[in-house]
């Protein structure tokens, strides 16, 4: 049996940089593979792919590992490395790898398998010192033509989405797509916002599209900053939080007056069609719903503020929604809106109804909620 250590891992170790999945090929019998390794389990269900503490064993896609390598994804990652560290590759994987280039492996790297038009954005995302090759942007294209993403199983292009949501730069995921003409039919609440624009001077001077993925971007970073929040799900809010602007009448442009509704229910549309976590589909509508009023909490009355963030903390989705009004306004994190909003919290969590109005249903909730108006009222965290 032969095998072959393959794709990303041996693209990383090129590189210098830590291999985060270790994949193989092997030429030779299943029997050869369990003899050598009794503990692998079964988990393909059209091939016969094992997993073994957490590497992956393939057969290979061909004869010899040369068309193994031609029938890949990407030039970059299809790179193998037999047992004796000799190294196979792709006839341009050296050159583009030099270059940080993505360019597909072959002329049916889309027709194999459609779901690759995601990979290559998602690679963009998690790896923004490459660039998409013009052959890619070209393939991606003829692939969204030629109808080949409208039968991909829902399940498999949520992921991508979900790995995305975990890179660096998730917002180039979208300038990909966007570019190749491939947002639809996944994401057609974002098709054609590259020529909308995001909004009047001089708070913006950019299409919806790409202050969408700029959101993304700062919202990955300033996670850092804000340690309880989860990456994933600030990363989907900033998606999501200006989906109603792609509806606003072009008349009405650059504003888009009301876009706070008309969002929650593409963010759900959306969320639904990728089959989402509830957990995601939820946040994402909260952002659409209440990315405006974050941003004015400083003039909100007490009871609108103990409104919002009684519900954001049923949620748990304060720190998230901290995140995306950072990331849309670009505030520094250690702003005073963030202070304020965390002492506004926990004034009123720390507020408790008096025995005697406990158990009386929708009034006690009233008198709950007239207490933790009157502690922020009295409350100095003006801003």
């Amino acid at each position: 049996m032969r095998l072959y250590l393959a794709g990303g891992a041996v693209r990383d170790m090129l590189l210098g940089r830590p291999a985060a999945d270790r994949d193989f090929v092997y030429f030779g019998e299943e029997a050869e593979l369990l003899q050598r390794f009794p503990d692998a389990k079964r988990a393909g269900k059209s091939f016969s792919i094992f997993i073994h503490r957490g590497m992956e064993f393939a057969p290979p896609r061909g004869a010899t590992i040369h068309e193994d390598l031609l029938r890949r994804d990407l030039t970059v990652n299809a790179l193998a490395m037999d047992e004796d560290g000799r190294l196979f590759l792709h006839p341009r994987a050296a050159e583009d790898l030099a270059n940080r280039v993505l360019r597909p492996a072959s002329d049916r790297s889309f027709v194999d398998d459609p779901l690759r038009v995601f990979r290559g954005p998602r690679f963009l995302a998690k790896h923004p010192d490459f660039s998409a090759h013009p052959e890619l942007v070209s393939a991606m294209r003829q692939a969204a033509e030629d109808g080949l993403l409208n039968g991909l199983d829902a399940e498999r292009v949520g992921a991508e989405v979900i790995k995305t949501l975990n890179a660096p730069r998730p917002g180039n995921f979208l300038r990909l797509l966007a570019k190749a003409h491939c947002l639809e039919p996944w994401f057609p609440e974002l098709a054609g916002t590259d020529d909308i624009p995001a909004g009047p001077l001089p708070f913006h001077d950019e299409s919806v599209l790409e202050h969408t993925a700029q959101c993304m971007d700062r919202a990955a970073a300033l996670c850092n900053s804000f340690p309880q929040a989860e990456v994933p799900t600030a990363v989907w809010m900033s998606l999501c939080h200006d989906l109603g602007k792609a509806s606003t009448d072009p008349e009405l442009w650059p504003k888009h007056y009301g876009h706070e509704g008309r969002g929650e229910k593409s963010a759900a549309a959306l969320a639904d069609r990728l089959r989402l976590s509830n957990r995601l589909r939820k946040a994402g509508t909260v952002a659409s719903a209440r990315h405006m009023t974050m941003a004015r909490y400083a003039s909100l009355r007490p009871g609108t503020r103990v409104d919002m963030l009684d519900a954001l903390h049923r949620d748990r989705l304060v720190e998230e929604m901290l995140v995306t009004a950072a990331a849309d306004g670009d505030i520094p994190p250690d702003a005073a809106l963030f202070t304020a909003v965390r002492q506004d919290l926990s004034r009123m969590l720390a507020v408790h109804l008096p025995s005697e109005d406990q158990g009386k249903g929708p009034e006690s909730g009233e008198k709950l909620r007239s207490l933790r108006c009157q502690a922020l009222a009295e409350s100095d965290s003006s801003l």
